[in-house]
């Protein structure tokens, strides 16, 4: 009876502190996904982008009227509020109007001519941020493409925003992994512009599900955390069809982390169409479903 008593007593105890962990991992990713929310709807959050104009060589004009190159369809803004000019690897803006854009929060004074974008060493370059009342905007660059970026502080998606829909929280879905060093520096990976690029190969990430290995391969932005773009057999159906974001602790001296499926979450994409998202590579595009993290959100 001794004995029985003190393995049901072990029992018991083991329980409890499964029981703990379930709680304190779903209290720690409700904590993560508020903070998410919470950044989405910041000033320089994905919720309030209303425009994305791809410049022309040369001088584009910018406004709210139709005949505008970039045309901003707000009657809250300025008909013409001026030229972005586009040569070589730089832009100048030229306000068109006295009380026009602060460029870095400075006015710049009617015709005056002030270069707010130039490519620093073949990178995406340095850009002036400009504000207008309640909107923003600032030069971009993709590749060959260089664009303006544009919120509205009170836009729509914005002001209406509800929140995202996420599976329940599962702590079965925290795996460990294993990253295995990278046979090519770079990995190539391609945007929904349909531009290539070579990003930082940190490795692929070895992991078992239900008794199978699987894998997927990792970008190292230079940050604390590895970064991952990937699909599932969820994509397209309850989850966002182009597939979700992942990042993951560095792993230890022995290449040992972990995978947090309850963190994945939707690329800016889902929100608007003024984004460029990075598409999950081939190999990253999992045959089975993550039933965890976000789920779809809108209809971009």
């Amino acid at each position: 009876m001794k004995q029985l008593a003190l393995l049901l007593g072990i029992f018991l105890t083991v329980k409890l502190s499964m029981a703990q962990n379930t709680k304190a991992h779903k209290i720690e990713v409700d904590t993560w996904h508020e903070t998410r929310i919470q950044n989405l709807k910041m000033p320089n959050g994905w919720l309030n982008l209303e425009g994305l104009f791809w410049l022309h060589p040369g001088k584009n004009t910018f406004g709210s009227a139709k005949s505008n190159d970039c045309y901003y369809n707000n009657a809250q803004f300025p008909s013409y509020l001026g030229d972005f000019i586009f040569e070589g690897d730089s832009v100048v803006w030229v306000n068109k109007i006295q009380k026009g854009a602060l460029v870095d929060s400075v006015l710049v004074p009617a015709g005056k001519k002030v270069t707010v974008f130039k490519t620093i060493e073949g990178d995406r370059g340095q850009a002036a941020s400009f504000s207008l009342g309640q909107f923003r905007w600032v030069v971009i660059k993709r590749e060959d493409k260089i664009g303006i970026r544009f919120r509205n502080l009170k836009s729509k998606t914005l002001t209406t925003f509800k929140g995202i829909e996420r599976f329940p929280v599962d702590a079965n879905w925290k795996i460990k992994a294993r990253l295995e060093q990278p046979q090519q520096n770079l990995l190539m990976i391609t945007n929904v512009l349909g531009q290539t690029t070579a990003q930082k190969n940190a490795g692929t990430l070895k992991f078992e599900i239900e008794g199978k290995t699987y894998s997927l391969d990792v970008i190292d932005e230079g940050g604390t955390r590895y970064f991952i773009t990937f699909a599932d057999a969820t994509s397209g159906k309850t989850t966002y069809g182009a597939g979700r974001f992942i990042e993951v602790n560095k792993p230890d001296a022995q290449g040992n982390t972990e995978i947090d499926f309850n963190l994945a979450y939707n690329p800016p994409c889902a929100f608007t169409e003024f984004a460029t998202c990075p598409l999950p590579p081939p190999q990253n595009r999992l045959t089975i479903e993550i039933p965890v993290g976000e789920k779809k959100y809108g209809h971009h």
